[in-house]
């Protein structure tokens, strides 16, 4: 505990009662900012993060809580999942992200504040001492906060948990002055009551920083970061960081290792131990992230770019054990472009997309051994993607531009019957149906983007629905895009579901 006004003289140079702390890898401190008359604190359980805060306020032209931050330069997300622990004593307690220039208790800052009783906000004080301004949402009882800064311009976006529908409600104040200031950012707790100290926890805490404008795609990359995410709870782990790229990761049979695509060769990671081993591939090293092993696990397909054919994506298959192969790659496409989406159960088949003079890139299957034709399934002009069977062997899952916006649709295993499964308002991809065949897994573009691209870098959903169709929920707000979950990402019990997001260095 600490005394009343310990510390009147400087108080508004920093934090007091400080704490160092690593949240989801990145290196943190916690400590209390402004006159608060009991010390909070900041512990790591986990994958949660649980503060306790006091403060009398955070509001007026001073505040008073405790904060756990990083300075940040440029621009930044911040998402988290935050919850109070215990019934609380002030209806005006608050918990949220902020991004505050330095810490005194006069700073300028921007907040995303969630109250005891429920009121979501957009908190900002645009000078130093000036009284604080706010702007009220719509949603109550947000679980899920996130804040953004682009240029001067800065984004507070509050969610439920789970959220269906619209997903996310958004609120923005341009403080011009700010965007190239160095700012405290990260996760707070404030009491509303200088004689009461309150927790909350926060979780799925992720600092980002996204792509410039001067990035190439597919030259340039951001770090990336291998995660899983528990699909009951919206828990997510973080299992491998990286400063080059990953992408595309898969589940073994046995759900003892992620296998996934950096720089055109295939690694495995063992989630136990978090040790990375290549896989060999032999002759196939330039390949994309459409690898995909048979649901038996006795076979990996790979779309490897051939030199000898112009550089094109042709579809290979090689036998494995576990996470290691057992054998040299065998061609099974004739002709490419062609590129790899999925096994039939029964190993029989392999599923495709491929572009063959028309223009159109369309649904394709052919024998897994490389004997015997191809068979066209979807003839939509545009493009359809995705492709993956679901476990009974009954239904084809994929995405298609055919409506104008990208959407997942359902065909049976011989191309009849084709229907769309969602007509929302999100560009949809790459749908992914659990081991038990009821639920699929997709991913969302927030951001706008061109129907037929998925491009890395953006802000994006994974959702899941049932798979009869109906309403999606959030799973995961992610960074990514482009390898966040190209390929089956389920684990073999259908608890998690495996994916990339990206940031650069924070």
């Amino acid at each position: 505990m600490r005394g009343a006004r310990g510390f009147e003289r400087g108080y508004t140079r920093g934090m007091h009662n400080t704490t160092a702390v690593e949240v989801s890898g990145v290196r943190v401190v916690g400590g209390d900012v402004g006159r608060v008359r009991l010390g909070g604190g900041v512990e790591v359980v986990g994958e949660r993060v649980v503060v306790s805060g006091a403060g009398k306020n955070m509001w007026l032209g001073e505040d008073e809580f405790y904060f756990v931050s990083k300075a940040v330069r440029g621009d930044f997300l911040l998402t988290a999942s935050i919850g109070f622990l215990g019934v609380g004593v002030d209806a005006h307690r608050k918990m949220g992200v902020q991004a505050r220039v330095g810490l005194g208790a006069a700073a300028v800052h921007v907040t995303g504040v969630v109250h005891g009783d429920g009121m979501s906000c957009l908190q900002f004080r645009r000078t130093v001492g000036a009284m604080t301004e706010e702007v009220r949402a719509e949603l109550e009882g947000a679980e899920t906060v996130e804040i953004e800064r682009k240029g001067g311009k800065f984004v507070v976006r509050v969610a439920k948990a789970g959220s269906r529908g619209g997903m996310w409600e958004e609120m923005d104040v341009e403080l011009g002055g700010q965007a190239g200031a160095e700012m405290e950012v990260g996760v707070f707790v404030c009491s509303h009551n200088e004689d009461v100290v309150e927790r909350a926890e926060f979780w799925n805490v992720r600092w980002v920083a996204p792509a410039g404008e001067g990035l190439v795609p597919y030259r340039d990359y951001l770090g990336s970061v291998l995660e899983v995410v528990e699909v009951d709870s919206g828990v997510r782990r973080v299992v491998r960081r990286s400063e080059g790229n990953m992408e595309a990761p898969n589940w073994t049979v046995d759900g003892k290792h992620l296998i996934y695509n950096s720089g055109g060769r295939l690694y495995s990671v063992e989630l136990a131990t978090g040790v990375v081993a290549e896989v060999d591939t032999g002759f196939a090293v330039r390949n994309n992230n459409d690898h995909v092993l048979s649901f038996d696990g006795k076979w990996m397909g790979l779309s490897h770019h051939v030199a000898e054919e112009g550089g094109g994506s042709v579809v290979f298959a090689m036998p494995m054990e576990g996470a290691r192969s057992t054998g040299v790659p065998k061609r099974v496409t004739a002709r490419g472009p062609s590129y790899l989406h999925g096994w039939s159960p029964d190993g029989r088949y392999v599923l495709y997309t491929a572009e063959h003079g028309d223009g159109n890139y369309d649904i394709y299957r052919c024998p897994a051994d490389g004997i015997g034709g191809e068979e066209r399934l979807t003839t939509a002009e545009g493009l359809d993607d995705g492709s993956e069977y679901s476990p009974d062997g009954r239904w084809i899952w994929f995405n298609s531009v055919r409506t104008w916006r990208m959407q997942l649709f359902r065909m049976r295993a011989d191309g009849s019957g084709q229907e769309a499964m969602t007509g929302d308002g999100w560009n949809n991809w790459f749908p992914h149906v659990s081991p038990d065949g009821k639920r699929v897994v997709f991913l969302s573009y927030l951001d706008e983007v061109l129907p037929g691209d998925h491009p890395y870098y953006k802000r994006c959903a994974l959702r899941e629905m049932a798979a009869g169709g109906g309403a999606a929920r959030v799973l995961a707000f992610v960074y990514g895009g482009q390898g966040t979950i190209n390929v089956p990402s389920w684990s073999p019990d259908g608890r998690h579901v495996a994916f990339v997001s990206h940031s650069g260095a924070v």
